[in-house]
């Protein structure tokens, strides 16, 4: 009896053992899939706020007509005005006329006004009092930058892009391969401005202001970054202007991609302009982070 009964309380203590390192087993199994659940809901939670950000500021850009109007008939009337006052006056290089020479500066200067000012709405933003609601939320500053950057850029180069739809008129024919290397570049030229532009209206508190400077800056950015008149031919202290401008590397880009039998005519090559634009991407995206992340306790109104 008593060898059966060791039997039985040795058999009773495996099963135990088994049902204890089962039971652990299940409880780690658990463990992992909640803290997997958890991880995609936080991704998912930082994700959101983006969305929701780029989401309004389309919504609130195509609930105002006037705005989608001017920032594309503006560029088309500068466009058909210059090139076809210049006409045949001007050759830029051998035999392309000038309003083919100045398209992809018109397509730039709709990417420059609707990233600039799509931006002014972090000022109205900060007016109404929903920038400071944002500010109180849960969620890190840098979610806020993309949100506002991605729903400029996203604006600003679908307005660009539909200014595409006049290069049949001028003789410009492009695949659809060469149609996803214009979108990237108008992309990242997109990018780039939003992103200055953010920098500039988060430090804002007034649109006069806002105007002001962007009258300073950006128009004189535009008007020497080669949508106007080549690089060659300009005098040197222009010409180290507009090597240092970063427009004129989108406007490059642009202008190799769209006439390609002109592109060796070009000051930098394609890959250049674009490898240019990624690194002045990035660091005006990590500024304006900076910029944003900054504590102030000035009035936000």
């Amino acid at each position: 009896m008593a060898l059966i009964l060791r039997s039985g309380l040795r058999g009773n203590a495996a099963t135990i053992v088994v049902m204890a390192t089962q039971s652990t087993t299940f409880t780690a199994e658990r463990r992992q899939a909640r803290e997997s659940v958890v991880g995609v809901r936080s991704s998912w939670a930082g994700a959101l706020p983006v969305l929701s950000l780029l989401w309004r500021e389309i919504v609130r850009f195509y609930r105002q007509p006037s705005r989608v109007v001017g920032v594309i008939a503006s560029p088309v009337l500068f466009w058909i005005v210059i090139g076809s006052g210049f006409g045949s006056s001007i050759r830029a290089a051998g035999s392309q006329s000038y309003l083919d020479y100045f398209f992809p500066g018109a397509l730039i200067m709709i990417v420059l006004f609707t990233s600039i000012f799509t931006m002014m709405s972090v000022i109205e933003d900060r007016r109404e009092g929903f920038l400071l609601s944002v500010l109180v939320a849960p969620v890190s500053r840098s979610v806020i930058v993309l949100g506002k950057v991605l729903g400029g850029t996203l604006l600003s180069a679908a307005q660009g892009l539909v200014f595409l739809a006049f290069a049949p008129f001028i003789g410009i024919h492009f695949g659809v391969a060469q149609f996803f290397a214009i979108a990237l570049v108008v992309a990242m030229v997109a990018f780039s401005l939003t992103t200055l532009g953010f920098a500039i209206a988060w430090k804002l508190n007034s649109t006069q202001g806002f105007h002001a400077i962007i009258n300073l800056l950006m128009i004189p950015l535009w008007l020497v970054s080669g949508a106007l008149f080549p690089l060659t031919g300009a005098s040197i202290w222009v010409r180290g202007l507009m090597r240092a401008n970063p427009l004129t590397y989108g406007v490059e880009a642009l202008r190799g991609l769209l006439f390609p039998a002109s592109a060796a005519a070009g000051q930098f090559s394609v890959t250049t302009a674009v490898l240019v634009l990624g690194i002045i991407s990035a660091v005006l995206f990590v500024a304006a982070f900076m910029i944003a992340n900054q504590r102030s306790t000035r009035a936000m109104a």
